[in-house]
């Protein structure tokens, strides 16, 4: 073992680097990586990380920028227009798991009531990064087994404060803390959670307003790193955890219009930390201890997985009066969380809890998070499986792409590239009654797109395969939207062997690879930095006085002259920038809208008497998308409303249709 910190942080790097390297070649989440990192570099295999001070150290920071990230995604307007579904379902999903895995724990393993509470805890809690991001991948997120695992994800995110709050107060009085220290932690958890809110709008916001207006990312990124340690230094020093401070912070940043800038800013250094929290996680796995209970692992994970579906899918019943929508809404929150791993984590850290005990289910939970991905893919087909059903195996998802690639049969265009460039052509494209499909990688912008209706689809524009699917034979035009020329030679080189004739329009920032896009096959190249040049010198001509048509056959001439057959004009998307690094700008954003929201049943322009400053730019109502809706237009229940304005404007108008 090594006890130099410097060394220690090494080898836990260089190890890091070379497993999840390899991990993610396998296609495999990096968070496997991580951990078999800590197993095996950990005390319990190689025994080269010593489980120390530094190592703690580390772990405490993940564990505090992992609860920072959750709360920051936390909603208040969400959690108001889903209240019966978050407090009632939810509500009755961690108490009845809670309940019940207590029970089992004190009478199979005679574990103090108190701590079996907070195990049970542990056991409730679900994955609301993998739930949420897989089911909205599959566009299951409006349907009603995804609404409910939503809400069923808030309200768990909503209790974890108190089962930190009760593991602090387990953590200074021992097990056999009485219950009035208990009640009086609960009691401080439950008053940071309400004094929370009032201070994220009338101390934080104006603090970072202040922050914005100076423009630097630097003192941005220092304002946010203060908010989080000093919340998480807060709430250590009255007797609770860092991790219930870093929590409080994410909620109260997350009231503010700067989340999604806070969010990206903490990107950067957040994965690394998580990676290094989750190494000291693996680090805590006793291998052999896995291997020689194997068949108790398995047996947990089976058992937790079954419980947790079969009481998700009772009381849940009520409020889809389906065992089916039930039961896959049950199997859609079936796995273990990242909140487990913590309090785990921390039970075992205090010595709380004996690991006999404790590693065998954080093991379990684990493994559970592995399996999450194809049990929330294929939670069709397991309720059916399990209620011996046969229904139509299509799904809104497989319509949807059906839908879509419907179009690849017709005459249309082909967009590569989905980033800004690529939805103002789509705009253009979809107002002059042109078909169009996009490609593109980003998961993100794939979900939000298709969510508001856009024909975009999941794939490598560079491989042939993938332009066949799309189409390309039956293609009009292809433009390729990405400025990175080796992307766009390579999509060039695809298209080509395809297809000789088709014209493709490429987009580049400069005119440096110029002839070798042309070589490629490029129809028409369109240098950013040279037109807007252009765009700049026909401006300033005639501010000069000079004649519209000597402007534009100077500027024609100069295009000719430079690159051939481009004889395109480009206008300013318009975008109203708050900073100089484009942190702050005018963005789509969709919301939907869920039973007992505000704007069901009221109209746009109901919502703009209300002083809502972003513009509704469409409404998405039973796969069918309506652009530029006019005031009388009434919003119903399921309606994905598209906005589009600055952040804050599109946080304002995101709560007024949840909560007025």
């Amino acid at each position: 073992m090594h006890n130099d910190p410097l060394l220690l942080i090494l080898i836990l790097l260089a190890a890091s680097v070379c497993v999840v390297a390899a991990v993610r070649k396998l296609a495999l989440p990096a968070i496997l990586g991580y951990l078999f990192v800590g197993m095996l570099l950990g005390p319990h295999a190689l025994a080269l990380a010593v489980d120390n001070e530094t190592t703690r150290l580390l772990a405490d920071f993940g564990v505090v920028f992992l609860v920072f990230t959750l709360g920051l995604e936390f909603s208040l307007p969400r959690l108001v227009a889903m209240r019966w579904e978050v407090l009632g379902v939810g509500g009755a999903q961690v108490f009845a798991t809670t309940a019940l895995i207590a029970a089992v724990a004190v009478m199979l393993f005679d574990i103090a009531p108190v701590i079996a509470v907070v195990i049970g805890g542990a056991t409730a809690m679900s994955s609301t990064a993998i739930i949420i991001s897989q089911l909205t991948e599959q566009s299951e997120n409006n349907r009603t087994h995804g609404r409910l695992a939503v809400a069923i994800c808030l309200f768990q995110d909503l209790s974890f404060p108190l089962f930190l709050a009760l593991l602090s107060a387990l953590a200074n009085g021992g097990a056999a803390a009485n219950a009035t220290h208990i009640a009086g932690a609960v009691g401080l958890a439950v008053l940071a959670l309400l004094l929370v809110l009032a201070a994220g709008r009338w101390l934080l916001r104006p603090l970072f307003l202040v922050i914005a207006s100076v423009r630097s990312t630097e003192l941005f990124s220092l304002a946010v790193l203060l908010a989080v340690l000093a919340s998480a230094w807060a709430t250590h020093a009255v007797g609770l955890s860092l991790a219930l401070g870093a929590f409080l912070a994410g909620m109260m940043l997350a009231e503010t219009e700067f989340r999604h800038q806070i969010e990206a800013t903490i990107r950067s250094y957040r994965e690394v930390l998580l990676g290094l929290f989750f190494i000291t996680v693996g680090m805590l796995l006793d291998v052999r201890l896995l291997f020689r209970d194997l068949p108790l692992v398995l047996a947990i994970l089976a058992g937790m997985l079954i419980l947790k579906a079969a009481v998700v899918a009772v009381v849940s019943k009520p409020a889809t009066r389906s065992w089916f929508k039930s039961l896959r809404t049950g199997v859609v929150v079936a796995q273990g969380g990242e909140f487990g791993f913590a309090l785990l984590t921390l039970l075992l850290r205090r010595e709380l809890a004996d690991p006999a005990i404790v590693q065998p289910l954080l093991a379990a939970i684990v493994l559970s998070m592995v399996l999450s991905p194809l049990l929330i893919r294929h939670n069709r087909r397991i309720t059916r499986a399990v209620l011996s059903e046969s229904g139509p195996p299509r799904t809104a998802a497989m319509r949807e792409t059906q839908a879509t690639l419907a179009v690849a049969e017709r005459d249309h265009v082909v967009i590569c590239g989905f980033g800004r460039v690529g939805q103002n052509i789509a705009r253009v494209l979809e107002q002059t009654g042109f078909e169009y499909i996009a490609l593109d990688l980003d998961p993100y912008r794939i979900r939000v797109g298709r969510q508001a209706g856009d024909p975009v689809i999941y794939g490598d524009a560079g491989q042939v395969n993938v332009l066949e699917n799309v189409g390309v034979a039956h293609a009009s035009c292809v433009v390729i939207t990405f400025a990175r020329p080796e992307v766009a030679l390579r999509i060039l080189r695809a298209v080509r062997e395809l297809r000789t004739d088709v014209p493709i329009l490429v987009r580049t920032q400069d005119d440096s690879r110029l002839e070798e896009l042309q070589a490629a096959g490029a129809t028409e190249v369109v240098p950013e930095t040279l037109e807007a040049s252009l765009m700049l010198l026909s401006h300033l001509l005639l501010l000069l006085k000079l004649p519209v048509p000597r402007v534009i056959r100077t500027v024609n001439d100069i295009r000719s002259h430079r690159y051939g057959m481009l004889r395109q004009h480009f206008r300013g998307a318009g975008a109203e920038f708050l900073d100089d690094s484009h942190a702050f700008r005018e963005e789509l954003h969709s919301v939907v809208l869920p039973p007992h929201a505000w704007a069901v049943s009221k109209s746009l322009a109901e919502l703009a008497r209300r002083g809502s400053k972003a513009a509704v730019s469409a409404v998405r109502r039973d796969g069918i998308v309506g652009r530029e809706p006019g005031p009388d237009t009434i919003f119903k229940v399921g309606d994905v409303v598209v906005l589009c304005g600055t952040p804050e404007a599109v946080e304002h108008a995101e709560t007024l249709l949840l909560m007025g």
